[in-house]
């Protein structure tokens, strides 16, 4: 069933990835660098049980120490939507403003998703299109 916004359009909950990749919310620059080292993870998500405690990209990481903290690099601020948001409005907001992701929060803090806009804007990346990549890196054979 897909939810909708109270005007009957799609919202962020149709489109979220339902289980993104997360760290420890006491992750150390150096294990989120190593993180990053696969193409296709653009955005760590720290969590403490359910609760999202931050939300950090390459660029957060710079001139850090391996052995820091990450948590403290960036704020939650502008980086998390609520899973009933009009899907398309955020769509726009993200390709304005340059963002490809957003976890998808609830208003307790707790994360539900994550929002994983494509390259081209003009959609959202799929669970099916992650394990389809997934797939393709363990190569044939391999499960």
């Amino acid at each position: 069933m897909t939810a909708v916004a109270g005007d009957g359009r799609p919202v962020v909950a149709d489109a979220m990835l339902h289980a993104p990749t997360v760290s420890a919310p006491g992750a150390t620059v150096g294990e989120l660098r190593r993180l990053f080292t696969d193409d296709h993870v653009h955005a760590a998500l720290l969590v403490d049980a359910t609760r999202l405690v931050a939300v950090l990209d390459r660029g957060d990481l710079a001139g850090a120490a391996e052995g820091d903290a990450a948590a403290g690099l960036a704020p939650l601020e502008g980086r998390t939507v609520g899973p009933g948001e009009d899907l398309e409005q955020v769509r726009l907001r993200m390709v304005a403003q340059g963002i490809r992701r957003l976890a998808v929060v609830d208003d307790g803090g707790a994360l539900l998703g994550l929002l994983c806009l494509k390259r081209s804007g003009s959609g959202f990346c799929s669970d099916d299109d992650v394990a389809a990549r997934a797939a393709e890196r363990r190569g044939p054979g391999v499960c």
